[in-house]
C-alpha cells in the first residue's frame, strides 16, 4: 500500500497527494463502515463515524507525522475504538436518563418500600467480601472519611477507595438484579 516510495508519497495519506484528497479510499471505507456496524454502532450513525475516521487521519497527516504504514488497518483500529466510546456514550446518557427519573420518584418511599430496600441492602452487605464490606459500613454508616477509615486500618487511603469503589459497584449490581433498584 504506503510502504514504498519517497518519504513525501508516504506522507500523503491516498497516494497522490492532491489537496482535497478523500484520505479513504473507497475499500478503505467500506471496511470502516464494517468495524462500525459490527462493533454495533446503528446505521444512521455509520457516515459519523467514517467521518470521525477520516479526521483522525487528516490530523496525523496535519501534525507532521507519517502515514501508518496500513491505512486500512489503522482505520479499521480507529473504527473499533469509535465503536467502544459511542457505547460508552450510549450508557452514560442512559444512566444520566435513570438519575434524572429517580428524581421525580417520590422523594418518601413508602414503609413497605423502605423495608424491602433495607432488606435487600443487608442481604447485599453479607455477600460482600470481609474487607469491602467493612469499609462500606464505617464509610456510609459510620460515616468516617477515607483518611480516618485508612487510619484505623492501617490500610493506604487508595486501598480504601479501591474496595469502597468495587464493594459499592458490587452492592448497587445486587439492587439492580432483584429489581429493588
Amino acid at each position: 500500500m504506503l510502504r514504498g516510495g519517497t518519504r513525501r508519497e508516504r506522507r500523503t495519506y491516498a497516494g497522490t497527494g492532491h489537496a482535497g484528497e478523500d484520505p479513504l479510499d473507497a475499500a478503505q471505507e467500506r471496511r470502516v463502515r464494517a468495524v462500525l456496524a459490527l462493533g454495533g454502532v446503528p446505521q444512521t450513525d455509520l457516515p459519523d463515524g467514517v467521518q470521525q475516521v477520516r479526521l483522525r487521519l487528516l490530523e496525523r497527516a496535519a501534525s507532521g507525522r507519517e502515514a501508518p504504514r496500513d491505512v486500512s488497518a489503522w482505520a479499521a483500529v480507529v473504527a473499533s475504538n469509535l465503536a467502544m466510546d459511542w457505547h460508552r456514550a450510549k450508557r452514560r446518557q442512559e444512566r444520566l436518563g435513570e438519575r434524572l427519573a429517580s428524581l421525580r420518584e417520590p422523594a418518601h418511599p413508602s414503609g413497605e418500600e423502605t423495608s424491602l430496600l433495607s432488606l435487600a441492602v443487608a442481604r447485599g452487605l453479607d455477600e460482600l467480601p470481609d474487607a469491602q464490606r467493612q469499609v462500606l459500613v464505617l464509610r456510609f454508616f459510620a460515616d468516617l472519611p477515607v483518611r480516618a477509615i485508612a487510619e484505623e486500618l492501617g490500610v493506604p487511603e487508595g486501598t480504601v477507595k479501591s474496595r469502597l469503589h468495587t464493594a459499592v459497584r458490587a452492592l448497587r449490581d445486587r439492587l439492580h438484579e432483584d429489581e429493588v433498584v
